[in-house]
């Protein structure tokens, strides 16, 4: 399956080549997402299933540098389809090196943040077209 198909079902039921699981937690900053994250995280660890904890952006070292460069107040400034586009360059690094591989070995995917926050703080928080920022997500 090519990584478009495979990409199509990551919000609804995966085919049957993909045979992990893929959870995100999405909310407010302060909200536990992480907290709940690392909780389900050694929960089913040691419970012994396969199981990897990412984040977004980051989870690659693109995607670490990305949200170097997101957190920076430096940039504090940048437009904010710019920021929008970075965080879709890192989701899309994220997909293809971490998430779509592990999900076709077999492994639970647990990931603080994904496309979810993108749509709130893009779309709802810095201004942007809802179905501007929908097309950029399925792209990413």
């Amino acid at each position: 399956m090519n990584r478009t198909a495979a990409l199509r079902y990551l919000k609804t039921d995966m085919p049957p080549e993909i045979k992990g699981k893929f959870i995100t937690f999405e909310g407010l900053e302060g909200a536990g997402k992480s907290t709940q994250a690392e909780r389900l995280y050694h929960s089913l660890f040691n419970k012994g299933y396969p199981v990897v904890k990412t984040r977004e952006p980051g989870g690659t070292d693109l995607g670490d540098a990305i949200r170097s460069v997101l957190a920076d107040k430096i940039f504090s400034s940048m437009a904010p389809m710019t920021e929008a586009l970075l965080f879709s360059a890192a989701r899309y690094e994220h997909i293809d090196k971490l998430i779509l591989p592990e999900l076709q070995e077999g492994k639970i995917i647990i990931c603080d943040r994904f496309a979810d926050a993108t749509v709130a703080y893009q779309c709802f928080g810095r201004g942007l077209d809802l179905e501007l920022i929908n097309q950029v997500n399925f792209i990413a």
